[in-house]
């Protein structure tokens, strides 16, 4: 044999070896469609991903990967798989995919939503738990939460006595806000009878609308350095605007304690009383980004899943007259609603469930990333994978749901269905250590501004527009939003 066969043989045999490793390699990954190159699959994405994904998870099955740009991506489409994901192997799959646009200020650094699970992660997780959400402290600022939605109300008679048409989700968007700035700073940040002081709303809208874009960074990484397209600037600015709201926040309570002059018990007192007695803790970073990390959770989700409630009820106008009926015999027409008054709301508890179930405020929750190879039933999701878990799709699966994409809460009449990341087939939270600890606080606020919207009012859609033709376009972002804003007159009952 002489040198140049055995030179081309040994090519073939690489070749052979290289392609046949490769086809190996390539069935551990889960099916999905053929990438293109260097793009891969981008192209499928479209303008709504969440119905884009759940369509290709028909083809390629419960369990797809994608490649997008230079990310190898997972999505996760039924409630089993997402089981084992979010509980068996929660920990495996505890990672966050951290977005290029957040990086800002070094905002992920310190935030109890994109830090990894760690000691101070368990730390932050805690202190947020004990000082905000746990029973006591919700049941403690169960006055507050009240005044606010009653001033809600108040504002929807005036606009009810001048025939006024109001935008739902503007309105909600600022008792939201105000909701959690008195619970935290115990003063208003808006004012819901006036338009003044919108830039926090729009800093905060500014926000979540760049963490919503596709981002050619997070696709390329490579790119990192350039931001083509200005994400990563523009969301830099707001997040300064935030930061720079809660340092004046802190600041001002500061000087307050300083001067002996402050009597407030409000989690900001709280925070600094923790740095005070325990600085290893927490630091004034760790209290902004917390901080931060709530206004933009609670607000747009609340303000989403009560539009959407609304825009439902008042397609279906017999959903409207079963729920008031509820309201009228178990409340009293027109009487105010306390967040004790829930349990005894059923019918109302369904609403809230079914519009969870067809609008999840996250379509995919948080983006999740495995940091090591793991073997996910017969499959292995390469280290540094972006996981989707699309609750979206889960949430309308012919095989669990009886006509999925008709919106009935009728189906959870008598179910024992939960919310609380236990049952996989409804999880609009999420589920397992990442579960979003703030649930207990919207399970609380949810349905009773919903109820008090409709056990104060009727409502009417502007313009005469009949339910039948009342716009249910989505607008996919970080959170699932009503593409055509909602308005409505209200009308008292």
């Amino acid at each position: 044999m002489d040198y140049y066969t055995l030179v081309f043989g040994s090519i073939l045999a690489l070749i052979f070896l290289y392609t046949t490793l490769a086809k190996l390699s390539t069935k551990k990954l889960p099916p999905g469609p053929s990438p293109w190159p260097i793009i891969g699959n981008i192209h499928l994405l479209g303008a709504k991903p969440h119905v884009s994904l759940a369509n290709l998870a028909k083809k390629y099955g419960p369990i797809m990967s994608l490649k997008l740009g230079q990310i190898t991506t997972i999505v996760i489409s039924s409630s089993s798989i997402a089981k084992q994901v979010l509980k068996n192997q929660d920990q495996a799959f505890s990672s966050r995919f951290i977005p290029n646009a957040i990086q800002g200020h070094n905002y992920c650094e310190f935030s109890v939503g994109w830090l990894p699970v760690c000691p101070q992660w368990r730390t932050l997780r805690r202190i947020l738990n004990i000082n905000i959400f746990s029973p006591n402290r919700l049941d403690a600022n169960q006055h507050l939460r009240s005044q606010k939605v009653k001033e809600l109300i108040a504002y929807c008679e005036k606009c009810s006595q001048q025939g006024e048409a109001l935008d739902i989700s503007q309105v909600v968007f600022k008792t939201s806000l105000n909701l959690l700035s008195n619970t935290l700073f115990s003063k208003d940040l808006a004012d819901p009878f006036s338009d003044s002081k919108v830039e926090l709303k729009e800093v905060i809208a500014g926000i979540l609308t760049e963490f919503g874009k596709p981002n050619l960074v997070d696709f390329f990484p490579i790119l990192e350095m350039i931001d083509l397209q200005g994400i990563r600037r523009r969301t830099t600015i707001y997040i300064g605007k935030l930061f720079k709201l809660f340092d004046d926040l802190i600041n001002e309570r500061l000087e307050e304690k300083r001067k002996g002059s402050n009597e407030k018990s409000d989690v900001l007192e709280m925070f600094l009383n923790i740095c005070e007695e325990n600085p290893e803790e927490i630091n004034h970073n760790h209290i902004k980004t917390m901080f931060m990390d709530l206004f933009l959770a609670a607000t747009d989700t609340t303000t989403s899943t009560l539009e959407w409630a609304m825009a439902e009820i008042l397609k279906q106008p017999e959903i409207m007259m079963k729920v008031q009926v509820e309201l009228a015999k178990i409340i009293g027409k027109g009487k105010s609603i306390e967040e004790v008054d829930v349990t005894r709301l059923p019918y109302l508890q369904c609403i809230i469930k079914e519009t969870l179930r067809m609008h999840p405020p996250a379509p995919f929750l948080v983006p999740r990333k495995v940091e090591q190879d793991v073997e996910l039933f017969d499959y292995i999701i390469p280290k540094g994978s972006q996981v989707l878990v699309n609750v979206w799709s889960i949430g309308k699966e012919f095989t669990f749901w009886d006509e999925p994409l008709v919106f009935k809460p009728e189906r959870f009449w008598g179910s024992d269905l939960d919310m609380r990341g236990q049952d996989f087939d409804l999880i609009p939270f999420g589920a397992g250590r990442r579960i979003c600890p703030g649930f207990p606080l919207a399970l609380r606020i949810v349905p009773v501004i919903l109820g008090s919207l409709l056990n104060s009012f009727n409502w009417k859609l502007e313009a005469d527009i009949g339910p039948e033709d009342l716009d249910m376009e989505e607008k996919f972002g970080i959170t699932l939003a009503k593409a055509h804003p909602l308005r409505v007159i209200p009308f008292l009952l």
